[in-house]
This record gives structure tokens, C-alpha cells and sequence, in this order.
């Protein structure tokens, strides 16, 4: 792996960005996310998604000129349409959108649909951390994964996302149905590395850890198994329902995984308890959380996003690891 400066990787895809059209403000948010992913140690989401998402816009796939646009409201709940923009950027305004309809409500939900990858899920759940808000988000996708039980795809991997504020850094649960994403199968592929436990079914339907062998046979195991692939049906059919957007199916039948459905909820926990009274809850629960032996000896228990506030500090610190090969390919666009 190669280490390089946040402010280079930030100014390399800025440029590229504007190359391909972006405005000037545009850019830089966009380049920003995917630097502040990659910097976080979501190099899948990060550095090596960018060139496919550059092809996804030049290709018309994504259009950087359309801005969201508000179609419905009820109480603290909005529809918004994405007009097939900026994914992140889509995503950044709809959470920031339910930030504020939480000020007044002490909760806020935006059902955003017609729109396009958001990148890395935890984004917009740290978005609302930063707010003193619990977050909460979720997207569907084109179909990724098969139902328990079955060999054909029919539901995504569906992100789903929790964070919870704290002032010491954010408590984040940020993970697909699948045991592994696809964007995560990528970087053990890449490195030439097995996974850790079995992710999913080679061709002749056997459970392997060969990350190449899921990614060639379209079977990602889904977690919990039946449970996952349950979780990721509902999923599916909220976010439908409450953006008023296309369901897995129909992005699926479209051939592209475009005009997506999302939903970005914010609970405006520390307006409501207090910053010092959130921070004790947490910490106590954390304390006692970490506080539990592990079986292994070499490997410490710990809380969702802990080893992401570690990456972070040490990227900042060192510069932003990434992979050679997608470094020397983002430099040549």
C-alpha cells in the first residue's frame, strides 16, 4: 500500500471532477467524500470506486448538472426526487434535510428517490452524528444477492446504517446484508487475500472464502442467513414506500443500478437529553461493552467504528493508504 497526503488525493479527484464537467463547488464536495472515505480506511467506497463512478457520469448514468427537488411533505416526513444527480451529494442534502426537520419535531425522515450510489453508506449516518442526531439510513440496489434457500438474485445487499453521537467519535454501524459487500470482496481481491470467514458460494455452490470465486458466481451469503436475506426484503420495501421509488425489482429489470430509493432519518437526541447526559449513557454502555475478555488473545473486542476513528487519526497523521495500482489509475485520468 501506498501512503499519500489528504490534500493531494483531494485535489487529484477535484480535478478530475471538474475535467468531466462538474461546477466548481460540486467538485470539491464530491472529491471531499471521497477523500474523507478513503481517509477512513473505505478505500472500496473510496479511491478505487472513483474511476467507475467519472465512467458513470460520462456515460450519462449520473448527471451532475440536476439538483433534488422537494415532491411531498407530511409533518416531519419529505419525498424528495434525486433527478438521477450526484449520489453522495443527493445523499449529504437529504440528511441534512432530516437534521433540520428533527429541530422541530425531535425527528425528521426523508425519503429520497430517483437517485444514484450514495458511495460509502456511513457518510451521511456521521453527518448526523456531527448534528448531535442519531442517524439512520438506508438504500436499496440493484439486485446482488439470492433469497435464502435460492441460486437466482433477486434482493440487494441493501446498506443499512445507525450512528450514534458521542463526543469522544461517533458509535457507527454501517454494513450491507450480505456477509461481505461487493466493494469489500473487491479490496480482498485485490490485496490477493482470503476472507476471514466464508462470504459466500463458488460455482459449484460451495462455501468459500475466495473473494474472486463470490464475486464470479453472483452468490454473496447473506448475514444471519434467512435473517439477512429478510432484512434486506423490508429494507427494500420502506424504502420504496416511503420515497415513493423504484423497488430492487425494478432496478433491476432497468439493467443499470440507477434511480435507487434511500431513506435518511435524524432523532435529535442531544437537544433533547443533552450532549453530557448522551455522552455518560454511551460511554457507560461502551465501558462495559469493551470490558468483555476476548477469545483470542491478539484480538480485543470492539464497538462498530472504533477501528474507523483508529484509521482516520493514522491516515491524517501518515497520509491516506491506498492501493498503488489505483493511485497510478486515478493520476492518469
Amino acid at each position: 500500500m501506498k501512503r499519500v497526503p489528504f490534500d493531494e488525493l483531494l485535489q487529484e479527484l477535484t480535478r478530475i471532477l471538474l475535467a468531466a464537467g462538474f461546477e466548481d463547488s460540486k467538485a470539491k464536495k464530491c472529491a471531499l467524500i471521497f477523500t474523507q472515505n478513503t481517509c477512513d480506511g473505505v478505500n472500496s467506497h473510496g479511491v478505487n470506486r472513483f474511476p467507475s463512478f467519472v465512467t458513470d457520469v460520462k456515460t450519462g448514468g449520473v448527471k451532475p448538472e440536476a439538483e433534488p427537488e422537494l415532491v411531498s411533505s407530511f409533518g416531519a416526513i419529505e419525498q424528495w426526487d434525486g433527478k438521477r444527480g450526484i449520489g453522495p451529494l443527493n445523499a449529504e442534502k437529504a440528511m441534512k434535510r432530516a437534521i433540520e426537520l428533527s429541530r422541530g419535531n425531535g425527528i425528521g425522515c426523508v425519503g429520497l428517490r430517483n437517485t444514484n450510489h450514495w458511495m460509502r453508506a456511513g457518510t451521511y449516518g456521521l453527518l448526523a452524528a456531527e448534528a448531535g442526531c442519531i442517524g439512520i439510513c438506508w438504500t436499496n440496489t440493484i439486485a446482488l444477492m439470492p433469497p435464502w434457500g435460492a441460486a437466482e438474485r433477486k434482493v440487494g445487499n441493501n446498506p443499512l446504517v445507525v450512528c450514534i453521537p458521542r463526543s469522544e467519535g461517533p458509535v457507527l454501524l454501517d454494513m450491507a446484508m450480505s456477509q461481505f459487500s461487493n466493494g469489500k470482496l473487491d479490496t480482498f481481491r485485490r490485496r490477493g487475500q482470503k476472507l476471514p470467514l466464508a462470504g459466500g458460494y463458488d460455482k459449484n455452490g460451495e462455501l468459500t472464502t475466495d473473494p474472486d470465486a463470490i464475486l464470479k458466481s453472483h452468490r454473496p451469503l447473506p448475514i444471519g442467513y434467512w435473517k439477512g436475506s429478510g432484512l434486506a426484503l423490508v429494507l427494500d420495501l420502506m424504502a420504496t414506500l416511503i420515497s415513493g421509488g423504484n423497488s430492487t425489482g425494478a432496478i433491476t429489470r432497468s439493467g443499470k443500478e440507477i434511480g435507487v430509493s434511500q431513506v435518511f432519518i435524524a432523532i435529535d437526541i442531544v437537544s433533547q437529553a443533552g450532549a453530557g447526559h448522551v455522552d455518560e449513557k454511551v460511554n457507560t454502555i461502551l465501558d462495559d461493552f469493551l470490558n468483555t475478555p476476548s477469545i483470542k488473545d491478539a484480538q480485543q473486542v470492539r464497538y462498530p467504528g472504533q477501528g474507523m476513528l483508529a484509521a482516520r487519526k493514522e491516515n491524517l497523521e501518515k497520509g491516506i493508504l491506498v492501493d498503488p495500482d489505483a493511485w497510478q489509475t486515478i493520476l492518469n485520468m
